[in-house]
């Protein structure tokens, strides 16, 4: 065989190995894209691949069983604003400062979020959606590629030039696809999409404001009422609790056997969209020949009361506010590492530096997260508690701070005379029924959590 010959078999044989090899190996030593799915009040359990029997989240479960589901998964403040900071930054709120809904990151700050990050190592950057730090114009659009992003909460119900409503999860998903069609072959993109949904439209006496087209999704089946959701639950909550901003919305949803059917039925309803909204975005990178090289991350914000304790909303530090779904599917993971669950326990502040780990930039020293991708292969050591704490400014919503471990909840509440501190035993009290803080037995305990959390709160910062 002459030297031509041989060259030209040798191209052939190439290029027969790279169209038969799989596309996971083909991407293996590329930068991965990125899209993150933040949703809104998404409680731990609000999803079928999270047990629940009713919800239909077909797009989502699936990301579930091609990816990892962390099933301890927690925030470090239960509230929108200051977790959305900490998603940013990978901080506790100590340290970054976002306590309201007014204050907006400083320039500082800005350069060390992770899409900043990001896009200054060569990545395509987009936010569409919900901005949550600061609730005026201007956002910091110039420091994405493609910003589609809002001040505030939002409005399910947006006009259109031509005079007609659109729901905002579907415009959001347009606007997804059109990210999508502007992604470049040769350059990875990092895409955040932060739904409203599910969130309540405050002002609205609905609440729960979805498209027409999902009426009859739950028509004919019965939520069931959670086991704290009832009067005797509620009367052990302390005066300020009893008259707090928890109880003033849970007036609003829950009052009456009908309202909460209603209410929980449409709060699904608006995560169904999100299912479907899923559905259509990861179609379209499957038709760009983008899905094979692509993470999809999907977390809450905080959890959501579903009138435990007699109360609604979140804000305060029980299991049903501080426990959210989160979900990290990448395609790249070999078929035995996949429709895996994690136990470990981990944090809102660990996605910033999972995401610029998983594109191999470096993470500033001043993130107070940890990387998640280990635990994407294999169970490791990993904490085993953490620092709770929630300082919004509100008179209806007493400030709290805590440590949760992997056995107990201690909390008090900031700024109040009496009945300031509890303590849930979760291993025999899983529903948080019985505050402890007044048991001699757990004395001890309270003691050591009362000063591990004056040792956060210093450290922290």
């Amino acid at each position: 065989m002459n030297a031509n010959r041989l060259i030209r078999a040798l191209v052939l044989v190439f290029v027969a190995i790279v169209f038969s090899t799989p596309a996971r190996a083909q991407n293996a030593g590329k930068r991965p894209n990125l899209l993150l799915l933040l949703t809104d009040d998404h409680r731990f359990d609000a999803l079928g691949c999270c047990g629940n029997p009713i919800i239909q989240t077909p797009a989502i479960d699936k990301l579930a069983k091609e990816g990892v589901r962390f099933t301890n998964a927690f925030v470090t403040s239960s509230i929108c604003c200051t977790s959305r900071a900490s998603i940013f930054t990978g901080q506790f709120a100590r340290r970054h400062g976002i306590h309201d809904f007014v204050t907006p990151f400083t320039p500082a700050q800005l350069t060390q979020i992770y899409p900043v990050l990001l896009r200054q190592a060569g990545y395509r950057t987009g936010f569409i959606g919900k901005f949550g730090v600061g609730d005026k114009d201007p956002l910091p659009a110039d420091q994405f590629d493609y910003f589609k992003g809002f001040p505030g909460q939002g409005k399910y119900w947006q006009p259109t030039p031509e005079g007609k409503n659109v729901h905002l999860t579907d415009t959001m998903t347009a606007q997804a696809l059109e990210f999508i069609e502007s992604v470049k072959a040769d350059q990875p993109f990092c895409l955040q999409i932060s739904y409203k949904a599910p969130h309540a439209q405050d002002a609205n006496p609905k609440q729960y404001l979805f498209p027409p087209r999902y009426k009859n999704l739950y028509a004919n089946v019965t939520i069931p009422v959670p086991p704290t959701a009832n009067e005797q639950d509620f009367a052990l909550q302390p005066d300020f609790i009893q008259k707090s901003e928890g109880r003033n919305r849970w007036a609003k949803r829950f009052a009456t056997t009908e309202s909460y059917q209603e209410m929980i039925k449409s709060y699904y309803r608006l995560i169904t969209q999100v299912d479907d909204s899923t559905r259509d975005i990861i179609a379209a990178l499957r038709r760009a020949n983008l899905d094979q090289n692509t993470v999809v991350i999907l977390i809450g914000d905080n959890g959501y009361f579903f009138g435990e304790h007699g109360m609604a909303d979140k804000w305060f530090p029980y299991e049903e506010a501080l426990r959210v779904p989160l979900i990290i599917r990448d395609p790249r993971l070999d078929p035995q590492q996949q429709g895996r669950t994690r136990d470990q326990m981990v944090l809102n502040i660990d996605i910033a530096p999972t995401l610029l780990a998983l594109a191999n930039v470096p993470i500033p020293q001043m993130m107070q997260g940890q990387d998640l991708s280990p635990l994407l292969r294999a169970p490791a050591q990993w904490r085993t508690e953490f620092f709770y704490e929630h300082l919004y400014p509100h008179k209806d919503i007493p400030k709290s701070e805590g440590v949760r471990t992997a056995r107990y909840m201690y909390w008090k509440y900031l700024d109040v005379t009496h009945d300031a501190e509890w303590l849930y035993d979760l291993e025999r009290d899983a529903y948080e029924t019985k505050n402890l803080a007044g048991d001699a037995t757990y004395a001890q305990i309270i003691a050591n959590l009362r000063e591990k959390t004056d040792e956060y709160r210093q450290t922290l910062k």
